[in-house]
């Protein structure tokens, strides 16, 4: 049987973590190439991985594979997700906060027959939510605990100029929808992003995150009310062992979406 041809577009530590997961535990899969702004980054990855992978632009990778994942970031996801669809590609997209501003593109991969995958992330409880959204759903609200470093840069701590290093206790520091916290926070809540969009959308779905110098773990509470009752979940999320800014479980969110696409048993939602 002919593997899936798959091309990894952003080479960081999600990027590289799901490459050499394609490389040592899908075999059904066959990682053809790897693009990066970074060049020298991209021919990193590709020389410390077993099997030859080719460095290539991003229009050629898209060209030589069947799969892209876009791990590269939300600025990247309009041009990525474009690319793949428009020839008909399938795409697993990280960086989903960067689809609210692209959300034409899920009709255009309707309209060319490709697939968009979007893995859970950082959070747990999507089966649940999609189940419900079959009936009536009345509330989503996703509340955000993280370090105040971990939030340091985004453009709502700047523009609001919240000084994160005189917090000394735990600080709601935001309140809005989905899509007010995707622009005010771009690089901390793909997860209110993926939330929202497998739910009841992005002005419906409700945002609180919270600073908190006592903890050391992202923490994502998801809390889902409906006509089937209550789903609450909570996850508390150890970084990558090999970047610090990086949730782990994001990482393998993106590999256990990709085992089940080329896998036969499907269980759960």
């Amino acid at each position: 049987m002919e593997r899936l041809k798959v091309g990894v577009v952003g080479c960081g530590t999600i990027g590289s973590l799901i490459c050499q997961a394609i490389v040592e535990e899908i075999p059904q899969m066959e990682l053809v190439a790897v693009s990066d702004t970074r060049e020298g980054a991209a021919k990193s990855l590709a020389l410390s991985l077993p099997e030859k992978v080719e460095v290539l632009s991003l229009e050629e990778l898209v060209k030589k594979s069947s799969l892209i994942v876009e791990a590269a970031s939300g600025k990247a996801v309009s041009t990525v997700v474009r690319e793949a669809v428009e020839l008909g590609r399938d795409v697993l997209v990280m960086s989903t906060g960067g689809l609210f501003a692209n959300l034409d593109l899920f009709d255009l991969a309707k309209e060319k027959g490709s697939r968009v995958y979007l893995p859970s992330g950082a959070i747990a409880g999507l089966d649940g939510l999609a189940a419900a959204r079959t009936g009536k759903i009345r509330s989503v609200t996703l509340t955000t605990r993280k370090p105040p470093n971990g939030l340091a840069g985004a453009p709502f701590i700047i523009e609001q100029k919240i000084d994160l290093e005189v917090i000394t206790e735990a600080t709601t520091i935001f309140e809005g929808n989905a899509l007010e916290a995707a622009r005010g926070f771009p690089a901390n809540i793909n997860v209110a992003a993926t939330l929202s969009l497998a739910g009841i959308g992005p002005e419906k779905t409700q945002v609180k995150i919270i600073a908190d110098p006592e903890t050391k773990t992202n923490t994502h509470e998801v809390s889902i009310e409906g006509d089937s009752g209550k789903i609450f979940t909570r996850c508390e999320n150890l970084p990558s062992p090999f970047n610090p800014r990086t949730s782990y479980l994001a990482a393998l969110s993106a590999i256990a979406t990709l085992k089940g696409i080329v896998n036969p048993v499907k269980v759960g939602t």
